[in-house]
Formats: C-alpha cells, sequence, structure tokens
C-alpha cells in the first residue's frame, strides 16, 4: 500500500512541493487546511501539511516533525481580513470555510481589540463586500484578491499598501506580530502519534524543500504563470516564509496555543 502524503496546493507551500519527486510507493493527495485536517485524523492520509490551530487541538492525537514549518515572522500576505470600515467598526464578517487556523486567529484579535463582530462561514471572494463589513481569505485566493486591487504595474514590494482601491487590508499575521513581537505559525508536518514516519519519506521532504529554496526564482516564476502575478509580487511572497520550526517559530507557535486556550507541551518526532 502506497504511503500517503497530504498537501495544500497553495503558493506558500511551492517551496516545498515545487520539486517534490515522489518514487513509487508514495502517493501526493491535494486539498484544502481543512479537508487535509479531516484526512491526517481519519486515515485517509499518511503524513500531511496540518493547520497549526487543528494540531494544537489534536496534539494527543498527531505528532509533529521536528523542523517544518509553513510560517512568517510579520506580514504573510495571503491570510487577509478585506474590509471597508475600519477594524474598530467591523460587526459582520464573512469568513473562509478552508482554514480553520486563521479563522480562530481573526476571532483572537478581534476579542483582543474589543471588537464584536458576527462572524459568519460563507464562501465569497471581495464581493462579499457589498453584504459583510470585513471578508477573511486565505491562500491563493487571498493573494489574487490583494494583487488585482492593485494597479496594473505593481508598486515596490518594500512598500505594498495597506489599502489599495480604497478596501482595508489586514494582514492577520502581521497584526499578530505588533501584539507579540513574535512568528506565527500556520502549519506543521504531521502524522497519527502512533505512526512515525519512514526516514525515506522525511528525507525526501527535507531534499525537495532544500532545492525549492534554492532555486527559489524558478518557484516564484511558475506559481506567477499559474496565478497571472507579477513575479516580483510572487518572489517577495515566497522568501517571506520560515519553512524550518525554528525555536523563534516554536515560540509564537505556544504563544498561539496559550492564547486560544489550548497550552500544553509539544511532541515532536526524532527523524
Amino acid at each position: 500500500m502506497a504511503y500517503r502524503i497530504g498537501l495544500p496546493h497553495y503558493a506558500n507551500t511551492a517551496p516545498l512541493v515545487h520539486f517534490l519527486e515522489p518514487p513509487r510507493g508514495i502517493e501526493l493527495r491535494f486539498g484544502v487546511p481543512t479537508e487535509l485536517n479531516r484526512w491526517l485524523v481519519e486515515g485517509d492520509v499518511d503524513l500531511s501539511l496540518v493547520s497549526s490551530y487543528f494540531y494544537l487541538g489534536e496534539r494527543g492525537a498527531l505528532r509533529a516533525l521536528p523542523d517544518f514549518s509553513v510560517a512568517v515572522l510579520g506580514s504573510v500576505y495571503s491570510v487577509n481580513l478585506f474590509h471597508r470600515k475600519p477594524w474598530d467598526a467591523l460587526r459582520r464578517i464573512a469568513l473562509t470555510s478552508e482554514s480553520a487556523t486563521s479563522v480562530r486567529l481573526l476571532a483572537h484579535l478581534l476579542e483582543q481589540s474589543g471588537v464584536e463582530a458576527e462572524l459568519e462561514p460563507t464562501n465569497v471572494g471581495l464581493e462579499g463586500l457589498d453584504h459583510y463589513d470585513g471578508v477573511l481569505l486565505i491562500g491563493d485566493r487571498a493573494l489574487e484578491a490583494y494583487a488585482s486591487l492593485l494597479d496594473r504595474t505593481p508598486p515596490s514590494v518594500h512598500a505594498l499598501p495597506t489599502r489599495p482601491a480604497g478596501i482595508y487590508v489586514t494582514d492577520l499575521a502581521m497584526r499578530w506580530f505588533r501584539a507579540t513581537h513574535l512568528p506565527f505559525v500556520f502549519a506543521v508536518w504531521a502524522t497519527r502519534a502512533g505512526e512515525q514516519p519512514p526516514p525515506e519519506v522525511v528525507a525526501l521532504l527535507r531534499h525537495a524543500r532544500r532545492t525549492g529554496l534554492g532555486r527559489l526564482a524558478e518557484v516564484a516564476r511558475a506559481e506567477s504563470e499559474r496565478l497571472g502575478i507579477p513575479e516580483t509580487l510572487l518572489q517577495h511572497y515566497l522568501w517571506n516564509f520560515r519553512y524550518h520550526l525554528e525555536a523563534p517559530d516554536r515560540l509564537g507557535l505556544e504563544a498561539f496555543a496559550q492564547a486560544v486556550g489550548l497550552g500544553g507541551p509539544e511532541e515532536y518526532w526524532s527523524v
């Protein structure tokens, strides 16, 4: 039976996946984060990228790889709340159904700032701003929505606007950073607790990551063509990520766990 690896098909994981060439006996299965979470606990995949909020809530049932993450220190650019009213005036927000972590992070940030908003799961894009005060988008949809608000010629990637076309774009990871001065971890690689991943699978993932980061311009070019987003914007977006679950990332993950009432000891595979 094939060893099954679960992956989201987002640009932010492209450096991990673009050069991943599974040999015979290893199968890749793609889905959105909420699907991957479910597949892992139900046994439909053996190793998967899972959202950090889900992992923290299932720490007794799951165990993470020690040196893999999808994290940022500051802006992430693809977990965005789009809104026309100022943050403090938000009362009704449309939520993505793709990620429990981003929804919980938004709820925490709203609570911390004393904003009481109704959060409604739905599947809308920027057109939802005709009916909602804000719309939460993640992944490629958030990146594409942001890019669509920019002028045809993008500004300097070092000075990206936070209110293009008159719409506020609140980057949730940046708001977290301003409050904590810590990275935010969006995802980790995990297996079920009693099923250690084969060393050759972990080595395959590390090789793909090393190659992807070493040839990031190629990855950015391919994702730019896939999404129709300027290559300079894609490359800036990708080099911003932290993929190694280093000590600051673990501190950020634990801070998020404490913030949402899921604190407890972390357990990682020794591989």
